[in-house]
């Protein structure tokens, strides 16, 4: 994997270069390495699934360098509000969770002094710091219900209550009926 072309095509698909698409970038090529996949996009595409822990620059570069998205249902996103990323090679088991280590802001000056923007500093030192001053990481073990799994819907039911259509175990069994989250917790809208 070239990191330049792989930051390129991420720069692309984000809109503009920052420190968030370079760890992304970076964080992505570790963990597809630490997992034995080396052809995310091509042949091993159906092995790869990741999990993103932020809605931040990063994660736009872990979708570009990965391939995963959330309509392939192989990006999943969890809203922890944490710089990190779990990368699963489904046909092996194999799991890291890598996270961004703080500290590697404030060492970004010890790389580029004379930069005093310090997302500037940053951007350049993420490009060229090590791996282990960028990240923390850990094998982990990732249990993937089957109702989550790329591939098609495992079942499509109609919400008893407002009729719209839930798929893949979504919906919950309340009082004999079977209803949507939407109708048994809220909705995230409300009708004016």
């Amino acid at each position: 994997m070239d990191f330049e072309k792989l930051l390129e095509e991420s720069v692309r698909t984000h809109g503009h270069l920052c420190p968030g698409q370079v760890l992304g970038v970076r964080m992505s090529m570790l963990g597809l390495t630490l997992i034995g996949i080396h052809d995310p996009k091509g042949q091993d595409r159906k092995k790869l699934i990741a999990y993103v822990e932020i809605d931040r620059c990063a994660t736009d570069a872990i979708q570009s360098v990965t391939g995963c998205s959330l309509g392939k249902r192989s990006l999943k996103f969890l809203d922890f509000g944490k710089m990190a990323a779990t990368f699963v090679n489904s046909d092996t088991g194999t799991a890291v969770r890598i996270v961004a280590k703080e500290e590697s802001k404030e060492k970004a000056k010890n790389y580029f002094p004379d930069i005093e923007d310090k997302y500037k500093c940053q951007l350049e030192a993420y490009k060229i710091m090590p791996d282990e001053e960028l990240f923390e990481w850990k094998k982990v073990e990732v249990r993937i219900p089957e109702e989550d799994m790329p591939g098609r819907p495992l079942r499509r039911i109609k919400c008893d209550k407002c009729g719209e259509y839930v798929q893949d175990k979504r919906d919950i069994p309340l009082d004999g009926k079977l209803l949507c989250k939407a109708c048994v917790q809220g909705a995230y809208y409300r009708l004016p």
